[in-house]
């Protein structure tokens, strides 16, 4: 990637407007607050500095500031920088780059709740989110949306396309797909079903879940859903969970519809399936204009005893970020087998960055993670693929009773 050679210097002006010279009074042009283009350069210079995938990407990065700077400059409110920010980050098609707090009306990043893929004017629902608008509205695996709010789905999506591509990709064409029937942050969605017309889609509060809750299965098997790794009890609640689970035969490790965490979390629970140090992934870090050398991430034994029995993973296509990581690395760590559907496909850990000025914050990808054997985490897929209508539970169970047996 080509990136233009802008150095400015990093200040923090703590919100304090920065003004051009005021000019005569028998000039056009109004004094300029450029506090909005400073921010907007320190986001686009910090991700050509450190953004991880350009290398996957065809994005123009410098197209993309052209594009965007003077929006930015011309904003009149911090919630209108905000919708000019977040148009700039989505043009590297990366659901784990994003502004932390999008303003209301902006493009949710996809998935939200449902996962599409396109079929000639349509598009064709895979999976459907648990307890989320779409299924409450009953939309089903299979059903095909054609139009979102009145409008066809295939103009509507050509509105979410990036416009700084240097040739087509299919992954920003699943991107802009999924992200129009994600709808926009803080509204409601009207979709268009062949054959069963219009599903109105209204903001539901979903009631949190426990971040870990567990139970005996029929047949000497151990449950344990971990609902997030985000929350440092969750060390503390699993291994209370895996000390009544200790005389198991087998144990299924469920973290589907999990959006990841911190590997602070993550790690210490993977500790208590080894007795010895193990790598369990591998990472690497922009070093000038390519990634640098790749370091191996270990996990350490822990606790006071170690589960030897037979484990295996759930995941779906809800399963985000880490928990994408703890699966690949459960596998890793002690042979753990993992079922279910793709996961989200989030490649890296991430860097925040608040912006000096305005105060907005953003996520980017920083730090692609790979398994064992350099293989990119992004690519991850079950041992045992269930269809999205499957049992993945069941079909979990299946594959222990062989192990075990």
């Amino acid at each position: 990637m080509a990136v233009n050679s802008l150095h400015l210097p990093r200040r923090s002006f703590l919100g304090a407007a920065v003004l051009l010279p005021i000019l005569p009074a028998r000039a056009s042009e109004p004094p300029r607050d450029i506090t909005y283009a400073q921010d907007f350069d320190e986001l686009w210079r910090t991700l050509a500095e450190r953004y991880c995938f350009f290398e996957g990407k065809v994005v123009d990065w410098n197209r993309a500031r052209d594009l965007y700077r003077s929006q930015a400059l011309a904003a009149n409110s911090i919630e209108e920088l905000g919708r000019v920010l977040a148009r700039t980050l989505a043009e590297l098609y990366d659901a784990h780059t994003h502004l932390a707090d999008p303003p209301d009306g902006t493009p949710r990043f996809p998935p939200y709740d449902l996962v599409v893929e396109r079929i000639g004017a349509g598009a064709r629902v895979l999976s459907v989110a648990k307890r989320s608008a779409a299924a409450g509205a009953a939309i089903r695996v299979g059903d095909v949306v054609t139009h979102v709010e009145g409008i066809p789905i295939a103009r509507a999506v050509a509105e979410l396309m990036p416009r700084c591509l240097s040739r087509p990709d299919p992954a920003a064409d699943t991107y802009a797909w999924n992200a129009t029937v994600a709808g926009r942050r803080g509204q409601a969605r009207r979709l268009t079903l062949a054959g069963r017309g219009d599903v109105v889609l209204p903001l539901v509060q979903v009631s949190d879940e426990a971040a870990l809750t567990w139970r005996r299965l029929a047949g000497g098997t151990g449950y344990i859903r971990v609902a997030s790794f985000a929350d440092e009890t969750t060390i503390a609640a699993f291994d209370a969970a895996l000390t009544a689970l200790r005389d198991t035969l087998g144990l299924v490790i469920d973290v589907r519809a999990n959006g990841g965490g911190d590997t602070a979390v993550a790690r210490p629970i993977m500790g208590r399936f080894t007795t010895l140090a193990k790598p369990y992934a591998r990472m690497r870090r922009r070093d000038g204009d390519a990634l640098g050398p790749f370091w191996t991430e270990t996990v350490n034994p822990r606790g006071p005893f170690t589960y030897t029995r037979p484990v295996v993973v759930l995941c779906d296509r809800w399963s985000g970020s880490m928990a994408e990581g703890f699966p690949m690395g459960m596998r890793a760590v002690c042979g753990a087998r993992i079922v279910g559907q793709p996961m989200m496909g989030l490649g890296a850990a991430v860097f925040r960055l608040r912006l000096d000025r305005t105060g907005i914050e953003a996520q980017y990808s920083a730090e692609p993670v790979y398994d064992i054997v350099d293989r990119p985490r992004s690519n991850l897929r079950p041992d045992l693929l269930v269809p999205d209508s499957g049992d993945t539970l069941a079909a979990g169970l299946r594959l222990l009773d062989k192990t075990t047996g």
